[in-house]
């Protein structure tokens, strides 16, 4: 039996072939188009027999010519093993030789950095929707199958270390783009007229969840290479999309540009998730822009959200709530645990369990290590995280405590704190900041005082022109705490 996401994806392609799908760089592409790409990827895929579904990697890029592999892979019922580019030559060349996949699709430049390397299988190079993917076979050596039903090895955001893949299966994707039951859902009978945007990276889970969550839909989208100020505002004033989304530092970058409030007229709402968002710049957006932040929780290892704000409840509750990242979304669970498991009560902070709705009603309990407190009318709050925690003297510092302290300085564009060893504290918190306009760090240390307990505040801020981040938009602050502690194998 056809996976319902594999099934669903193929019906909507055969909905109106002629119609726009897609839109790049001022360029609009056909279900056709993308369809004729992606129907050959998977025959590609289909020539490779292995014990379970064939394993395809692709280095993944914003662009339609991806956005059509990976489609066709999944059509194919095949699972897409998630190769970000951008990683370094070495790196990815350690990635895929550890891997041993059958299949490798990328852009040409991309590929070409496997010449010699010894690497058998087969690679597909993916030039334009037009063109015929170029197929380069190696002699075949028997390869490792994976579990059935897996869609997307997913890799994980990095941000604490180096990124590690999670098994994102059909039935959990199906679930998140079409619904609770998916294999009784009809699909739609015709594309959608409203258009949305697609400003994440399809290496992290905000972009495949957002790409699939259109075709789910039958809506055609704006794909855009990377977050832009100035594309992303063009595409929202063009096709006026009731609802975007944006991670926390494009949130800020929007909120402190010039865009004014007929600059993104047509917009009822912006969602917000990824990385932590503080009540203060959602409020600050909601009164610059007129629209609220629904901010949410979610985990690549949920395969989607499992607590987010409505906009009805966002209406209702947030002047009360404020803070919160919502209740907990339609079949799903939340609790809150003590270290040795036991459930803790309302109000009290411990480490968050979940059972997101997306792997079913008879799922385990997943605990994460974000320390959270949920309320008496079900809204959930996160504190941080557990392994990021900073103990100076024997007293815990939450970073996004400090983040978030930092932020609220008018003239800080973003922050970044972290653990430094220290010989006689244990640790310290530092700080790494990027400015919106020139401010002594004193005058930083100075307003924290006003705001944050003397053991929080950072025993060193540097400023620098850009804080280094993930693909997914949140730090990096594996890189930021080798700026701090270069010799260092300090995990916090």
């Amino acid at each position: 039996m056809m996976q319902a996401l594999s099934q669903r994806i193929i019906d909507v392609f055969g909905l109106h072939p002629d119609g726009r799908a897609l839109e790049y760089e001022g360029r609009w592409h056909s279900w056709a188009q993308l369809w004729a790409l992606a129907s050959r990827i998977g025959e590609v895929v289909g020539d490779h027999d292995t014990d379970g579904p064939p394993q395809v990697g692709i280095l993944l890029r914003n662009t339609p010519t991806h956005v059509a592999a990976l489609l066709g892979v999944l059509a194919a019922g095949a699972t897409v093993v998630v190769v970000n580019p951008s990683r370094g030559d070495d790196r990815i060349r350690a990635d895929l030789t550890a891997l041993e996949l059958p299949v490798l699709v990328g852009a040409p430049d991309d590929l070409a950095i496997l010449v010699g390397s010894g690497l058998d299988g087969t690679q597909v190079a993916i030039t334009t929707l037009e063109a015929a993917p170029r197929v380069t076979r190696t002699r075949r050596i028997p390869r490792p199958g994976i579990r059935p039903g897996v869609a997307v090895r997913m890799l994980t955001s990095g941000t604490t270390g180096a990124p590690k893949r999670v098994d994102l299966t059909y039935d959990m994707l199906a679930r998140s783009v079409i619904g609770a039951s998916p294999d009784e859902a009809v699909a739609p009978a015709s594309p959608r007229r409203g258009v949305a945007i697609v400003n994440s990276p399809l290496v992290h889970i905000g972009g495949v969840f957002r790409v699939l969550l259109c075709i789910a839909q039958a809506r055609p989208f704006v794909l855009l290479e990377r977050f832009e100020l100035t594309r992303w505002a063009e595409a929202v004033r063009t096709h006026r999309p009731k609802a975007v989304s944006l991670v926390p530092a494009a949130l800020r970058t929007v909120l402190n540009s010039d865009l004014r409030r007929e600059d993104l007229a047509g917009v009822r709402a912006v969602t917000s998730g990824t990385a932590p968002l503080s009540a203060d710049d959602a409020d600050a957006f909601a009164e610059k822009f007129g629209i609220p932040v629904l901010t949410s929780y979610a985990a690549t290892e949920f395969g989607g959200g499992v607590a987010g704000w409505t906009l009805a409840e966002h209406r209702r509750h947030w002047r009360d709530k404020r803070g919160s990242v919502g209740r907990a979304n339609p079949g799903a669970q939340l609790r809150v645990v003590a270290d040795d498991g036991s459930v803790l009560g309302t109000d009290e902070p411990g480490l968050l369990e979940v059972k997101p709705a997306q792997l079913g009603p008879d799922s385990d309990w997943i605990r994460t290590t974000d320390v959270a407190r949920i309320d008496a009318d079900g809204f959930l709050w996160i504190l941080g995280r557990a392994d990021q925690a900073i103990i100076r003297g024997g007293f815990k510092i939450m970073p996004d405590d400090v983040r978030t302290a930092l932020e609220s300085h008018p003239a800080v564009q973003g922050a970044a704190v972290v653990g430094r060893p220290d010989g006689r504290l244990g640790e310290t918190p530092v700080a790494m900041v990027e400015l919106r306009r020139a401010v002594d760090t004193g005058d930083l240390t100075a307003f924290l005082r006003t705001r944050l307990s003397p053991y929080e505040i950072p025993t060193e801020i540097t400023v620098v022109d850009a804080i280094p981040r993930t693909a997914s938009g949140k730090a990096d602050l594996q890189a930021v705490r080798s700026h701090f502690c270069p010799e260092a194998e300090h995990v916090g």
